[in-house]
């Protein structure tokens, strides 16, 4: 048991910060009204987090390839805790949003190192089952956290998401000190730090999530709009610059010479995308359409969950499998899992969404901890940091774009079934109040002799516009799941150390790059 008491710690630190991508989800109604603000505003709790996971995630990699995994672990732990204390305090959405942004720095510190500390710390059928249990506690988490945050929202209050971390990190805390070894490769300290490239991406990502959310309300043609995707634009082109001239990027580019390298890439962007961004709209709908409580609705989505949960540990039993086969098959999964739930019409109940659910969870658990092992197998131990904050950097990048675009076709989508009927005088407005999960409060001030016609035109549109945004993830995961059956190559088991683009030297008994799947 001494064995993998390095896992249980690694795991509590995933399964926290992960747990607070979606566990505010639910929560989001309760926090909009104690806050005094509106739910459009709120929704930033979601995204913030997300966006600041995922904009330093490559920094904090590479930065731990220098300095060490473990000391960066620690720091993220530390800053996770006081961030999650001021969350929980906080008297306003501003502190919250801010507070929220800093939380997500801190989960960057933690979730940046945790695959290169799983790799130095496993080898051989120990690191299968080691990615495979951290695989399923990533399921886990961001399955469970919607249930989560409606069981203490319910019968606590929202403000209890974040204080509950406070217990569970310095437990953490105590078992990163008393069993974690810092990861293989020796620190490369001394080197020049990519400031640029850091800044560059974070303004890159940050201004591309913020124009997709701002063309909600303002248009795609309105000139804050048309600013931030220029901005966007530019600043990804600097960072490339940045990270071909620069001696230690915090990604380097030459790893996409790689096709394996490349198609995994994609598959953690989308992955996110088409398995967890629309929970956020099903959850708005059971609540503020069905007048589903928080711990209900939490119920419905709980079987993404459970199967993520049983899918996980049963490929870590019988794996591993060819990270094509892993990968490109539980991305299938994924994508035939949200094109069931496309289904919804104006009488449809929480339970439609069930079967989808199930699905797309033992996609999800299938996928997660190959992808992560297949990451770390096409580089050598001393760039594990870097990979492995790529990688995690991809899957919550794609988490919070997946939001925001899905928003955009939520809401899209919703106006047009609004200006086919009848009883709306402001089809725009209302489907940007819909999208904010003020359905009740919209029925609610419209005469009563009209409330029946409107309740039903309602129902229907947000069917709709959740059928849209379901299939559209049931694109992006056919997509993804073809690419990687079209560019993977890394053996099943993947290698112990290697480059991309080259044949690494294998220990004993381990296939080649080249071997045949």
């Amino acid at each position: 048991m001494r064995r993998w008491w390095p896992l249980t710690a690694i795991c509590l630190g995933t399964f926290m910060l992960l747990l607070d991508v979606t566990i505010v989800i639910v929560a989001l109604p309760a926090m909009a009204a104690d806050l005094h603000t509106d739910l459009s505003d709120v929704q930033w709790v979601v995204d913030v987090y997300a966006l600041a996971l995922a904009s330093l995630l490559l920094a904090v990699g590479s930065r731990a390839d220098r300095i060490g995994r473990r000391k960066v672990y620690l720091i993220g732990l530390a800053v996770f805790t006081a961030a999650s204390a001021v969350c929980g305090l906080a008297p306003d959405a501003g502190v919250l949003i801010g507070a929220r942004a800093v939380q997500g720095a801190g989960a960057a510190g933690m979730f940046g190192t945790t695959i290169a500390l799983l790799g130095s710390h496993y080898r051989g059928r120990e690191r299968g089952i080691a990615f495979a249990v951290w695989g399923a506690t990533n399921s886990v988490a961001a399955a469970a956290g919607p249930m989560a945050g409606g069981l203490l929202t319910q019968y606590l209050d929202w403000r209890w998401i974040f204080f509950v971390n406070l217990p569970l990190c310095l437990v953490a805390v105590v078992m990163t000190l008393r069993f974690v070894r810092e990861a293989e490769g020796r620190p490369r300290g001394g080197q020049r730090a990519d400031v640029l490239g850091v800044v560059t991406f974070t303004v890159a990502s940050g201004s591309l999530t913020f124009g997709l959310i701002r063309a909600h309300s303002d248009g795609w043609a309105s000139p804050l709009t048309l600013g931030l995707f220029a901005v966007a634009g530019a600043a990804l082109v600097l960072f490339v610059l940045a990270e071909r001239g620069h001696e230690e990027p915090v990604l380097d580019l030459s790893l996409f010479r790689s096709p394996s390298f490349t198609g995994i890439m994609i598959s953690a962007l989308f992955l996110q995308g088409a398995a967890f961004a629309h929970l956020l709209y099903e959850s708005l709908w059971m609540q503020s359409v069905l007048g589903y409580e928080p711990v209900e609705a939490g119920l419905y989505l709980l079987p993404l969950c459970a199967s993520a949960f049983v899918a996980s540990a049963l490929a870590g039993r019988f794996g591993p499998w060819p990270p094509r086969v892993s990968i490109g098959g539980g991305l299938a999964l994924i994508a035939l899992g949200s094109g069931m739930q496309a289904g919804l019409d104006a009488g449809s109940t929480g339970g439609s969404l069930v079967a989808g659910l199930v699905v797309s969870g033992v996609g999800v658990g299938l996928v997660t901890p190959s992808l992560a092992a297949a990451a770390l197998a096409t580089v050598p131990p001393e760039r594990g940091g870097m990979v492995g904050g790529a990688v995690n950097t991809f899957r919550q990048l794609g988490f919070a774009l997946g939001i925001a675009v899905f928003g955009l076709i939520f809401q899209s989508r919703v106006e047009q079934v609004l200006r086919a009927g009848a009883g709306v005088p402001d089809p725009h407005g209302t489907a940007a109040a819909l999208s904010g999960g003020q359905a009740r409060s919209i029925v609610a001030g419209l005469p009563e002799s009209d409330r029946a016609g409107v309740t039903d035109l309602v129902r229907e549109a947000f069917a709709s516009g959740l059928n849209a945004v379901l299939l559209v993830a049931a694109a992006l995961g056919a997509v993804a799941s073809l690419l990687v059956v079209a560019t993977v190559r890394v053996p099943a088991g993947g290698f112990e150390r290697g480059k991309p683009g080259a044949d690494p030297s294998p220990r004993d008994g381990e296939p080649r790059a080249d071997a045949t799947l």
